[in-house]
């Protein structure tokens, strides 16, 4: 892996400074030595991941926020006495948030409580049935053969196939940059013992016959921004790092982790600045050297991590000039993963049948993905996540009250969905949908609503197109055709988070933040 020694720190006006060979820190004009300065944009999972890691390898680390507090995504809205994760609610793969506690010398478990779901999620088909998903395998097998018993023997090869996804995927490839053709070379063997040129959907339905079997154990693309019908089937990744590791939630909310994170910073003296939205990235003698807030200040770095949208933050953050590879023509050619619409609501009851998490599909699987992947049609009907934290931690609600937020996947901007205007609609259409199948006389007890909208995405999270995870994660939009963690484009910039390699969901940010720790320069302590 190549991860260069830095050997030269970079001032403001682009001169470079030679770095003792015995160690990075540079004499300041007082004499006093300072350690090489990381600012990082955005203070998603991914840019708190990284901040602590740079940190820990011996960078002065400073984080800027563009929202009022940290979270990125996984900001939390608090109203009416409810308390909304905006976004990620699924954790999986928790030693990855362990890890960071550790080399802080720290113990998630100390700040972070995890409860276990079960089921992982109640998948709802429109005529009324569902499958209950989790981890143990005699239950698995049992609700497979309450669809279809003559699919037990397919459905146990696709869990081999899936397990081989995660060994020869997320173990192997998770925390590599591929940050050189080498990298890609070396990993082609792995992608054909995947098959990985196959979709997950065909790969399930090579095993699996019934239809809404097939659902069930192709949707969670949809988690990450993919399409199951065009999403690589090294997807099936997915279903196996939920079998090995659960599938958990936070007391206390997502925000809880995102707390705990910026806790372990803060014991290191590593600030995050909010209300502070990062305009420009500063590039000098062809290097980052720094950023620019809206403010009109400039702060100085030695290399620059932006945790924020990737195709944004080229298009926005960096001079058209600079970029040879990633240039607008580029990004716009790029396959976006779909908008997000987010109603989040309190009812002044409790609906306690209902679980933690659930999936209410509509009558259409196929030919819904195609309206919002392929013809960026917002259509008359949806299927929705449904997320009922008060399941699990009834204090995230007023006594004797839900909390829930329901997700519509929906076309990214492209759709020309005028949505101030729409948005009201098309959340009384899900609320009527809603009240008529699982949530029973829903709109006479809401006593708490927010909306969020592509357009949000977009306008507040500065994410290209609205999309809700950047480039769709397609075969070739993934690992070394994904934005590198190392810029391509400018020395000293690189990138963390959904829109880089290896991609969106909670596990994919935090493994990006490893990533990078195998590009940055080398800080000798």
């Amino acid at each position: 892996m190549n991860n260069p020694t830095l050997t030269h720190a970079y001032r403001a006006d682009g001169f470079s400074i030679p770095v003792s060979p015995q160690g990075p820190d540079r004499a300041s004009p007082s004499g006093v030595r300072r350690r090489p300065v990381a600012v990082i944009i955005g203070s998603g999972f991914g840019g708190l991941a990284a901040a602590i890691r740079l940190s820990v390898k011996g960078y002065e680390v400073k984080v800027f926020e563009k929202l009022d507090a940290p979270g990125g995504r996984a900001y939390v809205h608090r109203q009416d006495g409810f308390t909304f994760d905006a976004g990620p609610t699924i954790i999986t793969a928790p030693f990855l948030l362990e890890e960071l506690w550790a080399l802080c010398g720290e113990s998630f478990a100390k700040d972070v409580q995890l409860v276990a779901m079960d089921p992982f999620y109640r998948v709802r088909f429109a005529d009324g049935t569902w499958f209950d998903y989790n981890g143990d395998a005699e239950h698995m097998r049992a609700e497979v053969a309450r669809f279809a018993p003559d699919d037990i023997p397919g459905y146990e090869r696709f869990l081999e196939e899936a397990e081989r996804c995660k060994t020869l995927g997320f173990e192997g490839m998770g925390d590599i940059a591929f940050d050189k053709i080498s990298d890609l070379m070396a990993a082609i063997p792995d992608f054909l013992r995947m098959g990985a040129w196959r979709s997950l959907y065909s790969l399930v339905a090579k095993h699996i016959r019934n239809d809404k079997l097939r659902i069930v154990m192709s949707f969670h693309p949809l988690l990450i921004g993919g399409n199951p019908f065009a999403v690589t089937c090294a997807y099936a990744l997915i279903n196996s790092l939920e079998r090995t590791w659960g599938v958990h939630s936070a007391m206390g909310g997502t925000g809880a982790i995102v707390r705990g994170l910026v806790g372990l910073l803060q014991g290191r003296g590593v600030p995050v600045r909010c209300n502070a939205p990062v305009t420009q990235i500063r590039i000098d003698n062809g290097r980052a050297c720094g950023i620019e807030l809206d403010s009109g200040e400039f702060i100085a770095a030695d290399i620059v991590v932006s945790n924020g949208d990737t195709a944004w933050t080229y298009k926005n953050l960096v001079a058209p000039e600079h970029r040879r590879v990633w240039s607008d023509r580029k990004i716009a050619k790029g396959k976006y993963s779909m908008g997000l619409f987010v109603w989040y609501f309190g009812t002044s009851r409790q609906y306690k049948d209902v679980p933690h998490h659930m999936m209410v599909l509509g009558p259409r699987y196929e030919g819904l993905l195609k309206d919002i992947f392929k013809r960026h049609h917002l259509a008359e009907d949806f299927s929705l996540y449904l997320h009922r934290p008060t399941a699990t931690d009834p204090s995230l609600a007023p006594e004797g009250c839900d909390t829930f937020y329901v997700l519509s996947p929906v076309p990214h901007l492209d759709s020309g969905t005028d949505w101030p205007a729409f948005a009201e609609t098309y959340r009384k259409a899900i609320a009527q949908s809603l009240a008529a199948t699982v949530l029973p006389g829903l709109e006479d007890c809401i006593v708490s609503s927010k909306v969020t909208t592509p357009q949000d995405f977009h306008d507040r999270l500065w994410s290209y197109k609205g999309a809700g995870f950047g480039l769709e994660p397609l075969l070739l939009q993934s690992a070394w055709f994904r934005p590198h963690n190392r810029s391509e484009d400018i020395p000293g910039l690189f990138v963390v988070g959904a829109s880089t390699h290896p991609g969106a969901g909670v596990p994919g940010v935090l493994m990006s933040a490893k990533a990078l720790e195998t590009v940055v320069p080398h800080v000798h302590v």
